[in-house]
């Protein structure tokens, strides 16, 4: 094995999204009492839905939770929402717009630069369904949220992750990555009618192939 072994794990993918949701909503929770003091924590897109019940549950366990997203006026209200709940007031709302690279190397920027360790991503955010409608760099929208946005954010912070093993990356994915498809002759949905269900579900599976990817290059083999 080498010895120069990455000291970063990847928790794994987060497959069933909609399931977790809704046993959490049915009063399902986590058996573990571990507890987090000290350790900061991304979560994209927690300014409502599993993100937001993700950043709320690790804040209550004293996290230093960062609450990244696009629209600012949600994620400041959702970051105030759990430091009333948590009475954890190391609970902060940051501009990330999954959308825009320029967005995305800023924020990792500052991240890199502020904080002095960054233990947990969680790359949550998420685009479903959504007419043809394309990124600030021209790519189809489900794809680069879901997935090209996630992709450059993990590798902008994957030195701060590493110095602050040992770490996690949790990426969010979805049982529609099964009925995926990738077309890599058309990514960008260009050459034929689009199909907003197609789009997603491609995005969704190329979520899986990244985190596979990126567990077998951390782990050396």
């Amino acid at each position: 094995m080498n010895r120069y072994l990455v000291p970063v794990s990847v928790l794994g993918t987060a497959v069933g999204g909609a399931v977790l949701l809704k046993d959490y909503v049915a009063g399902g929770a986590c058996p573990s009492k571990a507890t987090i003091q000290g350790k900061t924590v991304i979560v994209t897109g927690a300014n409502t839905g599993i993100g937001k019940q993700t950043a709320l549950e690790l804040a209550r366990r004293g996290g230093n939770i960062i609450l990244a997203c696009r629209d600012m006026e949600k994620c400041e209200a959702a970051a105030k929402d759990i430091r009333g709940v948590t009475l954890n007031h190391h609970v902060n709302a940051r501009h990330l717009d999954l959308a825009s690279l320029k967005s995305i190397r800023e924020f990792a920027a500052k991240i890199t630069e502020e904080e002095q360790q960054v233990h947990v991503l969680v790359n949550n955010a998420a685009v479903m369904r959504c007419p043809h409608w394309t990124t600030e760099d021209g790519f189809e929208m489900q794809l680069g949220v879901n997935y090209l946005g996630h992709f450059l954010l993990t590798n902008l912070l994957l030195d701060k992750l590493k110095a602050s093993a040992p770490s996690r990356i949790i990426n969010l994915s979805s049982l529609a990555h099964v009925a995926g498809r990738i077309d890599f002759d058309d990514l960008n949905w260009e050459k034929r009618k689009y199909d907003t269900k197609a789009a997603y579900c491609q995005s969704k599976l190329a979520v899986i192939l990244f985190t596979k990817e990126l567990s077998r290059r951390l782990q050396g083999i």
